[in-house]
């Protein structure tokens, strides 16, 4: 998922990378291991928004190595060979990212929102691109056909990858115009083959800002989660749609969020969420950060999977037992979300940002929580919290840093441990996951990365 905040939260990225001639992967070659290691070497690559001196924005490739992501990059535009459209003021190339191996040829592939972009006249239609994967990295794109032709349908303004039918190939939900397609399997050079299914709540003044995908109700099939805005004569709201994956998405239940309009996932307001399985029990849970909540103090929504999808429901804020700091306005705890496993003890973890958080006089100074999974599901027993001024971490405490604004959990040096990736206004870190936990000891820089998050999990 994927969102923008202030425009003071945008991370510039300044450099550029190589745009490599393709080179096929053999015939024989299986699916990738990794959806986001997009040269085929085994490690996981890391996907990253930036304008990189364009006017459109891009993307930069970090390729990962065997301690991490090392120091090649790649640079990613539309003025790339091979890429599709070209490099426009405020087309937001890149602001939304979901990888997945499409063309199942052994190497990762990046799908690219531009929400910005104009299309025949039509303002901020937007656009959706796949980058396809190769020996030497991203290489040449293929466009995503638009059925939402309308100005500001900002197509591509979020993502989800999955196998919604389970027929092995790789789906993409994209959202545009309030709604979400997916757009199914085989997608590859060539384009999509096959079909489009429109999902959306006709019956209810429903309009989609996020998307994301997993399996909750362990059919095998990947499920989809559809996050936006609804409204009637008495009130304003946001809410999540349960829908189950299957030869036909079917409607399923209803995730109440918040009870003002904005605080859902909306790729322009704030919030995110993941699908993982927080209490290993074989279902995925569906967390999602709204940090809209309690006039923006914020808050995760947990809903725990079960054979029948949805089920038990919890929320968590910092008024939760365990959870370090206080609710306060503005902390804008939820705004970014993402899972892994960061003790290697099977149970998914969740990295909540709370990039609002004031501290020591210094607002927006921001904060980044881990919260542990167990039997019992996600609670604030054993959390862990970092700022600015936590022991181990470089960088002064200023205010705003907006430290925590994009958090990430992968395991990119293949120990079996999610480490942490945090960005923040004066730099980005990565902590290193253990057995005990997130750790500050050799903390190193990590690529920055902008607000729009796109999380690659």
């Amino acid at each position: 998922m994927r969102r923008s905040t202030a425009a003071a939260l945008t991370t510039t990225l300044l450099a550029t990378g190589l745009t490599p001639l393709f080179l096929a992967a053999p015939a024989s070659a299986a699916v990738a291991k990794h959806s986001d290691d997009f040269n085929g070497d085994g490690y996981r690559d890391y996907a990253a928004s930036g304008d990189g001196n364009t006017k459109g924005g891009g993307v930069r490739i970090t390729f990962g190595t065997a301690s991490g992501p090392g120091t090649r990059t790649q640079f990613v535009s539309q003025s790339s060979s091979g890429v599709p459209g070209s490099d426009e003021r405020d087309d937001m190339f890149g602001a939304v990212r979901a990888a997945a191996d499409f063309n199942a040829d052994g190497y990762g592939d990046l799908a690219v929102g531009a929400p910005g972009e104009d299309v025949d006249g039509r303002a901020d239609q937007g656009t959706v691109t796949i980058l396809w994967g190769s020996r030497n990295g991203l290489s040449g794109g293929t466009s995503i056909p638009a059925r939402a032709r309308t100005s500001y349908a900002y197509m591509g303004g979020d993502l989800a990858v999955g196998d919604f039918n389970g027929d092995g190939k790789k789906d993409l939900a994209v959202v545009a115009g309030g709604k979400a397609y997916v757009y199914r399997g085989a997608i590859n050079r060539t384009g999509v083959h096959g079909t489009v299914s429109t999902v959306d709540k006709s019956a209810s003044p429903f309009s989609a800002t996020a998307v994301i995908a997993g399996k909750v109700n362990g059919d095998g099939k990947t499920d989809l989660v559809v996050i936006g805005d609804a409204v009637n004569t008495r009130e304003i709201w946001s809410e999540a749609w349960f829908v189950k994956g299957g030869t036909t998405l079917s409607s399923g239940r209803t995730l109440r969020l918040e009870s003002q309009s904005g605080g859902g996932g909306s790729a322009d307001r704030g919030g995110d969420g993941v699908i993982a399985d927080f209490n290993h029990d074989g279902y995925g849970d569906i967390a999602i950060g709204t940090s809209l909540y309690g006039g923006y103090q914020g808050r995760v929504s947990v809903w725990y999977g079960s054979s029948s999808g949805p089920g038990t429901s919890a929320r968590i804020t910092q008024n939760t037992g365990g959870v370090a700091g206080t609710a306060e306005a503005y902390d804008h705890f939820g705004d970014s979300v993402s899972a892994g496993d960061v003790n290697g003890d099977g149970y998914q973890d969740l990295a909540v940002g709370a990039y609002g958080e004031a501290l020591d006089g210094n607002e927006y100074a921001g904060m980044v929580h881990v919260l542990y999974g167990r039997s019992s599901g996600l609670t604030g027993t054993g959390s862990q919290a970092f700022a600015r001024n936590s022991a181990g971490i470089p960088g002064a405490l200023e205010p705003d840093d907006f430290f925590g604004a994009t958090v990430r959990l992968r395991d990119t040096d293949r120990d079996g441990h999610a480490d942490l990736f945090v960005t923040g206004q004066t730099g980005s870190l990565r902590l290193r996951g253990t057995a005990s936990g997130v750790t500050t000891t050799g903390v190193t820089s990590a690529p920055a990365d902008g607000v729009i998050s796109g999380m690659l999990q």
